[in-house]
């Protein structure tokens, strides 16, 4: 008698305990819709999470067609001005190639003709012009290279701020959409 008494109790402690256990989470690596663009949604009137799937795609959807901006097609662009920047700079680095050598003969050239009219030893005149070509040149050359890598490293940066703030226009119309639709939302 004792062990059914016994056996009773743990069987009404058990089904007690599985009442209160919390549901189950999603499946771990599964976003939703809002979580995939960086927002986080709270359901303020217990909407159940198909209900939540089903509205996020509905505001989604209007955010979309209201700021004509999708934030999939912008993560493509992101990546395309990133590419598009870090092959600027790389045309950047080689900007001025042959500068040393352009300076040395028109160094050379003017060294010859100043060398032959001042002192009537135009070898030695070009030797001195084609040396100091060659630094000039060389100077040049880095002052190119520094002006282009410059230039593209704005240009990148000005397509980035660009495509952040069309992100961010669509984050608030997103959220203005859930919100409306009783949910709680933070980006």
């Amino acid at each position: 008698m004792r062990s059914l008494v016994a056996l009773l109790i743990l069987a009404a402690v058990s089904t007690l305990a599985l009442a209160q256990a919390p549901p189950p989470a999603a499946p771990a690596g599964q976003k939703t819709l809002a979580a995939t663009v960086g927002l986080y949604v709270f359901p303020s009137k217990g909407q159940t999470p198909e209900k939540q799937s089903q509205e996020e795609s509905e505001c989604y959807n209007w955010a979309v067609q209201n700021t004509g901006t999708d934030p999939f097609q912008l993560g493509k662009q992101a990546e395309q001005q990133q590419a598009q920047t870090e092959q600027a700079k790389q045309q950047a680095a080689n900007a001025g190639a042959g500068a040393g050598a352009k300076g040395a003969v028109k160094g050379a050239a003017a060294g010859a003709l100043i060398g032959e009219v001042g002192s009537g030893n135009a070898s030695k005149g070009a030797a001195y012009g084609a040396a100091a070509g060659a630094i000039a040149g060389r100077r040049k050359k880095e002052k190119a290279q520094d002006q282009a890598m410059a230039q593209a490293e704005q240009q990148g940066q000005a397509a980035q701020q660009a495509t952040q703030q069309q992100l961010d226009g669509f984050k608030k119309a997103f959220s203005v959409c859930l919100e409306s639709k009783n949910y709680m939302v933070k980006f």
